[in-house]
């Protein structure tokens, strides 16, 4: 996808800040919630999370990975507590299977395939991709639907082919792809607390 120059290239501070924050205001708190009601779920079920995206969108994948994996127990209690942690995998980072099926099989496929692999029916997908279409994500959701796994989509701009195939999908109403991708990351810590202070009754859930 080709993007126009971004923002921060005419904006100052001030003003790039004024975006980034009109930007945020522009999220549906509704989809926050949904979003992190959808996690803790799988986490009781202990189900597993796949993440996956392209680009500035695969680096918030292994963030969202990292952060859902080693976040969900606090410190103190993370070696002696029988207590699981939410089981989550980030398809961005084999890179051995990715070129692979991206020499096999086609770059279209480097989700789909995995998903083939490791999927199970009641595990969710976390498709990240800030135009809605990339796709390689696309196929994955459609895997994912067609084997009964839940579906969560993050994207920008006008949400894509992506924003229709997903079962919840939260959208950053923007046309600058630093700022999308940078509230992505911004809603994602939200929910992480969110879903931490939940399942450790912590905060306003103590």
């Amino acid at each position: 996808m080709h993007h126009k120059p971004m923002l921060g290239t005419s904006l100052d501070w001030l003003q790039y800040r004024q975006q980034l924050n009109a930007t945020i205001n522009q999220v549906a708190p509704e989809q926050l919630a949904s979003w992190s009601a959808a996690l803790l779920d799988l986490y009781c079920r202990q189900s597993t999370v796949y993440i996956i995206g392209n680009g500035g969108s695969a680096s918030n994948a292994g963030h969202f990975c990292q952060d859902l994996s080693k976040s969900t127990l606090p410190e103190s209690l993370a070696q002696q507590s029988p207590q699981k942690r939410l089981r989550t995998l980030n398809l961005t980072d084999n890179s051995g299977w990715i070129l692979a099926i991206s020499n096999d099989l086609g770059y279209d496929q480097v989700f789909e395939q995995q998903l083939r692999t490791l999927a199970n029916p009641g595990d969710a997908l976390i498709a990240i991709s800030g135009s809605g279409n990339s796709l390689n994500v696309l196929n994955a959701v459609d895997y994912a639907t067609l084997i009964g796994m839940k579906t969560i989509g993050l994207t920008g701009f006008d949400g894509g082919k992506l924003g229709d195939k997903v079962d919840l999908h939260i959208n950053v109403p923007c046309d600058d792809m630093g700022i999308i991708e940078s509230v992505h990351l911004c809603l994602f810590h939200w929910v992480l607390d969110d879903i931490y202070a939940k399942i450790n009754r912590v905060g306003r859930y103590a």
